[in-house]
């Protein structure tokens, strides 16, 4: 079953590092065979007090080929420079 990686970013602390990250991360994605379903597109709260910056969906084969690519060397470097520029949640959602 497909697997969803949801990516709320609260805030961009630190714009310059960020786009370093945004600039590498796409090819990890597609080196596990992963893709984006939306990635910073306009949204509308319809329910609740949903305030984000950002938010980015990515889609895998299922979630053991999230966790390949969200552990792997290429990506690890990376998802420091986003812990480091920006306030994050984040889950991965199995698909039906």
């Amino acid at each position: 079953m497909a697997a969803y990686f949801i990516v709320d970013i609260q805030e961009i602390t630190d714009p310059q590092t960020y786009t370093e990250y945004t600039k590498g991360v796409s090819a990890t994605i597609e080196q596990y065979g992963g893709k984006f379903l939306a990635r910073g597109g306009a949204y509308e709260t319809i329910e609740g007090d949903w305030q984000s910056q950002r938010l980015v969906i990515l889609e895998f084969a299922d979630v053991a080929q999230f966790k390949r690519w969200y552990n792997s060397p290429e990506y690890s470097e990376l998802l420091k420079l986003r812990r480091s520029a920006s306030t994050s949640r984040a889950v991965v959602l199995q698909g039906v």
